[in-house]
């Protein structure tokens, strides 16, 4: 293993569990409403971006941030991030092997295929009409 990947996993270890400010930490009921305070508004950048999965807008990407801002406070948040960001690292990884490389190009390129044959066959049958404008023949 290199020494920076030891110094990342040091820092990770390090990093769990609260980032609140000292004089925070200092007092329960400071760290208390602190860390009720960091949840509801981690939870609502959850919630908008479980809206945003089937709307238009950066759905996980808000989720990852929620769970980010719940993982300044709380650690269950970043464990679940640490894995997170481990499965996506391998599948980077996975994703730059030059086998699944060729393997995914040539998939793309038999969907891309299908797609103009089916296309081709529907302006072939129908011209260029859309869908709705089709009157019975």
């Amino acid at each position: 293993m290199s020494d920076r990947a030891e110094t990342d996993e040091a820092a990770d270890e390090r990093e769990l569990g609260s980032r609140a400010p000292e004089f925070v930490k200092a007092r329960r009921m400071l760290h208390l409403s602190w860390q009720v305070g960091v949840f509801v508004v981690g939870l609502a950048v959850v919630v908008a971006g479980i809206i945003m999965l089937p709307l238009p807008g950066p759905g996980w990407v808000v989720i990852f941030g929620g769970m980010a801002i719940w993982a300044t406070e709380f650690v269950w948040a970043q464990l679940v991030l640490r894995w997170t960001k481990r499965k996506v690292t391998e599948a980077a990884q996975r994703a730059l092997d030059p086998e699944v490389r060729r393997r995914n190009i040539i998939l793309t390129s038999i969907g891309l295929v299908v797609i103009a044959a089916i296309v081709g066959f529907y302006l072939w049958k129908f011209g260029l009409v859309m869908p709705w404008k089709i009157e019975d023949q």
